[in-house]
């Protein structure tokens, strides 16, 4: 895919500059997988259910760090199209998760493009200029438990 590559200036604040970059980052990546019709929070949903499956919302959301209440609501969406279906025994609380047979095409088709967003970045990056990134991104979030 060939991209428009613009020079921008970085902000005096480090906290706007990750912000940006994480921004353009997510349009890129839905750029690349919008075929699919998800957005990259959607296959990022779809990833984890597929490798947790069955999870509960709980975990999952312990699994990808996002607040419960804000997990909730992407999911509604999911399972409105039947990308993902609730395996818990009815009346119980605890919501179980799995990807349904069109959850898995779906999820399948999106992580092929994906994986070319991955490749794109790679190539425009520098695998080593990625692995400093990864490090310092990690380091990054380690700073709050």
């Amino acid at each position: 895919m060939d991209r428009k590559v613009y020079d921008k200036k970085p902000s005096p604040c480090n906290c706007l500059n990750i912000r940006r970059a994480s921004q353009a980052l997510t349009e890129v990546y839905d750029e690349f997988i919008s075929p699919s019709n998800l957005k990259l929070g959607q296959f990022s949903l779809l990833k984890h259910i597929n490798q947790l499956g069955p999870v509960s919302v709980s975990d999952l959301a312990s699994a990808i760090r996002l607040d419960r209440t804000t997990l909730v609501r992407n999911l509604k969406p999911l399972e409105q199209s039947g990308f993902i279906e609730d395996m818990s025994t009815e009346g119980t609380r605890n919501r179980q998760l799995k990807l349904t047979d069109k959850g898995i095409e779906t999820y399948k088709y999106a992580e092929e493009l994906w994986e070319k967003a991955q490749n794109f970045l790679e190539e425009y990056l520098g695998k080593d200029n990625i692995d400093v990134f990864t490090t310092l991104l990690s380091k990054i979030e380690a700073l709050v438990p």
